[in-house]
Parts: C-alpha cells; sequence; structure tokens
C-alpha cells in the first residue's frame, strides 16, 4: 500500500501518517518548510515499519502538485490514499487581509485538492481513495479564518463534483472534518488563545472530552478499506456531537 499526505510532518497530517505506516509499504509526506518536523516524522513512520519519504514542494500550485506527484510515481505506480490536509492560515479579518495572499493561500488550502487529483490520476487504481481535512469554518464563520474556511468551503463543493467523475473509475473520494484539535495550524491561528480555545472545545463537547487522533484516524481508515466501498463524496465530522447543539 501507498499513501501521500499533504501537509504531513505535523499535527493531523503527521497523526495521519503515523496510523497508516503499520499497513502502508510506503508512506509519502509532503511538506513545505519546516525539516525538523519533517525528520521527526519520518522517524516515527519508519519506527511503526513502513518506508517512509519526504517531499518538500509547496503543493498550492499545479507545477508543485504535479513535481509531488512524480516524486511519488518514481518509487510506485500506485496510490492507494491520497490525503490532502496542507493548511496555510492569514490570522487577519478578511477585509484587511493582502488579497495575493489570501488567494495563495485558498489555493493551498482549497484549489490545490484539484491540482493534486489530477496530477495523481495516472496512479489511482480501483479502490485507490482520496481525502480531504475539512473544518467547522467552512460552514460557518470563525474570526480570522477567512483564508481556510473560504478555502475549505471550496473544497468541500469541490470534492462533490469530482466524486462524480472518480466514481466510474472506482476511485472514492470524501471529506473529514475533526473538532478542534492541538496543532501548529491552531497555535498560529489562535496564539496566546490556542490553549483556552482547545480547553474550551473539550470541556463544552457533550462526548465530555476533546478530540483525539484515534478519532479521525480509525474514520479514515475504516473509510478506506472495502468495506466503505459505497461511501463517495460525503462529508463526516469527528467531534464528538460538539455542533450539533447550538
Amino acid at each position: 500500500m501507498a499513501i501521500l499526505i499533504t501537509g504531513g510532518s505535523k499535527g493531523i497530517g503527521r497523526a495521519i501518517a503515523a496510523s497508516f505506516a503499520e499497513q502502508a509499504g510506503d508512506v509519502f509526506i509532503n511538506y513545505h518548510g519546516d525539516d525538523g518536523a519533517a525528520a521527526e516524522a519520518k522517524a516515527e513512520v519508519e519506527q511503526r515499519g513502513a518506508r517512509c519519504h519526504l517531499i518538500k514542494q509547496d503543493v498550492g500550485t499545479p507545477a508543485g502538485a504535479g513535481a509531488v506527484l512524480d516524486a511519488v510515481a518514481a518509487h510506485t505506480d500506485r496510490l492507494d490514499q491520497l490525503v490532502h490536509c496542507a493548511v496555510r492560515g492569514i490570522s487577519q479579518p478578511v477585509l484587511e487581509v493582502d488579497p495575493v495572499a489570501f488567494t495563495s493561500a485558498v489555493n493551498l488550502n482549497g484549489t490545490a485538492l484539484l491540482y493534486l487529483v489530477q496530477a495523481a490520476r495516472p496512479l489511482l487504481r480501483r479502490g485507490s481513495t482520496v481525502f480531504f481535512l475539512s473544518s467547522r469554518g467552512g460552514r460557518t464563520v470563525v474570526p480570522n479564518y477567512a483564508a481556510i474556511g473560504v478555502a475549505k468551503a471550496l473544497a468541500e463543493s469541490l470534492v462533490r463534483y469530482l466524486a462524480v467523475e472518480l466514481a466510474p473509475l472506482g476511485v472514492r473520494i470524501n471529506c473529514v472534518a475533526p473538532g478542534v484539535v492541538d496543532t501548529a495550524a491552531v497555535r498560529d491561528l489562535f496564539g496566546d488563545q490556542a490553549e483556552a480555545v482547545v480547553k474550551h472545545a473539550a470541556e463544552t463537547n457533550p462526548s465530555g472530552r476533546g478530540v483525539q487522533a484515534e478519532d479521525y484516524t480509525n474514520l479514515i481508515r475504516f473509510l478506506a478499506s472495502p468495506e466503505a466501498a459505497f461511501i463517495q463524496g460525503q462529508m463526516i465530522f469527528v467531534n464528538g456531537g460538539h455542533y450539533v447543539a447550538a
């Protein structure tokens, strides 16, 4: 089995890489800048028994996404799982954000899903699955979250369009949206308030705790399995019911 995770060196992406490492032969981790975090992620994946390949590249452009998939194709002729969770936040009100930076962020956070799927198409086979990591910010307004939230909304719609074209090929695509998770992206977005935000999310969750890595990695592994063969083009929240009540 071969899996590619964009943004796989930290946070949610790293947890997914580690989760699949025990059953995957090749784990491809795409990252953009932090070599130290990438090396740590690689060591964790290899300790769990998989071969880990680091690909340093910005997937926010068609050329960048193409370069990543070229690197994958140098090692395998089949990609079983493609997971897009690379993200770039801009912690500013949308009326104040630089439009060029905003567009670049939206391309990485959302439109890159299209770039990646198009570039990966020669490697996708019947039974392959594609995942996009979304969040509630794609459907409700979160302060200073527009560069991510708008992109998440775009990609959720794109998933539905891609599902219709991928389904006849035997390839599935779905969105998974964990609740608030203590990640570098959350800390960058909320700054000094990040710890309080994560704590509040856990304390107010109807299920009595915050989101744990196993909550979303177990779901993704199930969705990637033959048992989930007829789940296509869906958006699934993993949050213990946190957003059910107003």
